[in-house]
């Protein structure tokens, strides 16, 4: 498995943001703009396009309230793969969020795809500040 992470922290209260992010509706906000299209959801099933890649469908496998979410692919992808926020707050009125990407690569897919998932990872993480700051 190749590892995708970007970490952030948030001035926002743990139970707040894992309510934004146990819900996969959100997660479209979270998504760079261009690089996905035909975006498709429901609280815990998406559906989306990535530019010049691939078409994915995500289901929520696990969560774990105030601490973890944990996606996997709803429907068989090029490659298998795993999304993981996890949370801790960071006393009261914060909290620290880490967001892995873990993909089964092979060396042809990891040359292809390293950069745009790393890249994913760290524009989930910088979108979420951005919505919940």
């Amino acid at each position: 498995m190749t590892t995708f992470q970007s970490s952030i922290h948030i001035n926002k209260p743990v139970d707040q943001v894992y309510a934004f992010l146990a819900d996969l509706n959100n997660h479209g906000k979270l998504m760079p703009e261009d690089d996905i299209s035909d975006w498709s959801s429901t609280m815990d099933t998406a559906s989306f396009s990535v530019r010049n890649m691939l078409k994915l469908s995500l289901k929520v496998e696990e969560r774990l309230i105030d601490e973890m979410i944990r996606i996997v692919p709803a429907e068989k992808p090029p490659f298998d793969m795993e999304l993981k926020w996890e949370l801790s707050a960071d006393g009261e009125y914060n909290t620290d969020v880490v967001f892995t990407i873990n993909a089964d690569l092979n060396m042809m897919m990891k040359m292809l795809a390293a950069g745009p998932l790393q890249k994913l990872a760290d524009d989930e993480s910088a979108n979420l500040l951005k919505l919940l700051q």
